[in-house]
């Protein structure tokens, strides 16, 4: 990606999970590098439209910058991008004709955080929804009598998001109260309270099979492994045919896979079964989060790293919640699980050359902006490039999707 706006932020991204845990749009968040810069919305805008296209996948656009987010608005972005406008800017008369064109031109308008004043009557039909944080929402303090739309006094009720779960309770208090979906997913306090651990037969013949072609076993071994389950070998042959991969051709068995990926390829997609298997609700986004860390991972790989790099990386993200998801240590899951020595570094004991790349991952799934730019100068990477291979990596999942 060539836009120079590219080096002048970071970004950091989360899930919007509705009731269902299906994840149903990416909020991306922009952070000023240098909060004084003069920067281009539209060069932002042309960016983001190669990995959010109109018509395909969601994208909620939270601008932590005032000046960025006017000029956002008067650029008049597409009506897929969902733009969050927090509540001071809302009740700024002078926001009034901006919101309004947007409105009127068909974008969705989040209101960010709730009102300390009343909002200007012409701005209140242009909020489809609300986000809330969660320790500032009534609904949440005991006191069970629905609370009139932000904007006091004017009579009109619109939905609303929770942000700021930070644990299973709170997030199902959320859904209790009305919440429509979720910001982020209390991942710790989800795998934690699982009825059980990951550990289905599917599961079972996946690690099998993973170990099987570490150690390049014939194809004949392979097959017959596959065979004891059916719907694993029809998610496989799926996922490779999937436009992610890239195939000039249709993969129609799994020998055809073997010949035509061979074995280091094949492992990759395995890895990516392996974490996207549980049958649980609950960690639908979790599986989500684990498969987004390997593609991003392996992006930013591609700016020095060799194929070899980047299929470790890959490995590493996608691995990266399986300790939660089985509920044991690296140090004894890896036993069973095969991986290269600088994988099991990284998630065994937070050590060697991936360790930083993993650093940065974590960084961009928050919400600190310190964080991301003290994990961007361990790697000494420049935003450009970290920029560029989170987005292209929020392309290649919107393809899996």
């Amino acid at each position: 990606m060539d836009h120079p706006i590219l080096g002048q932020i970071a970004l950091s991204y989360s899930p919007v999970i509705d009731r269902n845990r299906a994840v149903t749009a990416t909020r991306l968040t922009v952070w000023p590098i240098n909060p004084s810069q003069k920067l281009d919305a539209p060069s932002l805008l042309s960016a983001l439209s190669e990995v959010w296209p109109v018509g395909g996948p969601g994208l909620w656009l939270n601008v932590a910058n005032e000046g960025l987010l006017q000029d956002l608005m008067a650029a008049q972005p597409g009506t897929h991008i969902l733009i969050e406008v927090p509540a001071f800017m809302a009740c700024d008369r002078a926001n009034i004709d901006a919101l309004c064109t947007l409105h009127a031109n068909g974008s969705t308008l989040l209101l960010k955080g709730r009102p300390l004043s009343e909002l200007p009557k012409e701005v209140l039909p242009c909020f489809k929804q609300s986000i809330i944080d969660f320790e500032n929402d009534r609904r949440n303090d005991g006191s069970a009598a629905p609370q009139a739309a932000p904007g006091a006094g004017n009579g009109r009720s619109i939905s609303h998001i929770q942000a700021g779960v930070s644990n299973v309770t709170e997030m199902e208090t959320a859904f209790r109260h009305g919440a429509t979906a979720v910001l982020g997913w209390p991942i710790d306090d989800v795998t934690q309270g699982s009825s059980k651990p990951a550990d289905q037969p599917a599961l079972q013949v996946i690690v099998q099979l993973i170990d099987q072609v570490h150690r390049q076993e014939e194809i004949d071994v392979l097959e017959n492994t596959l065979k004891h389950d059916p719907p694993l070998a029809y998610k496989l042959m799926r996922y490779i045919n999937s436009p992610a991969f890239g195939l000039s051709v249709e993969i129609s068995s799994f020998r055809h896979a073997i010949m035509i990926l061979g074995y280091q390829r094949l492992k990759r997609w395995l890895a990516l079964l392996l974490a996207t298997a549980s049958k649980d609700p609950n960690m639908k986004p979790v599986m989500f989060a684990a498969v987004r860390r390997g593609l991003v991972m392996e992006e930013l790989a591609k700016v020095s790293g060799n194929e070899e790099m980047r299929n470790e990386l890959f490995i590493c993200g996608v691995f990266s919640l399986l300790d939660r998801m089985f509920r044991q240590p690296f140090s004894e899951l890896l036993k069973t699980i095969p991986v290269p020595e600088r994988v099991y570094q990284a998630l065994a004991d937070q050590t060697g050359p991936y360790e930083p790349y993993f650093k940065l991952v974590q960084a961009m799934e928050g919400s600190d902006v310190f964080d991301i730019k003290d994990a961007a100068d361990q790697l000494m990477m420049g935003f450009d490039d970290i920029n560029g291979a989170l987005l292209a990596a929020m392309g290649s999942a919107s393809q899996l999707d």
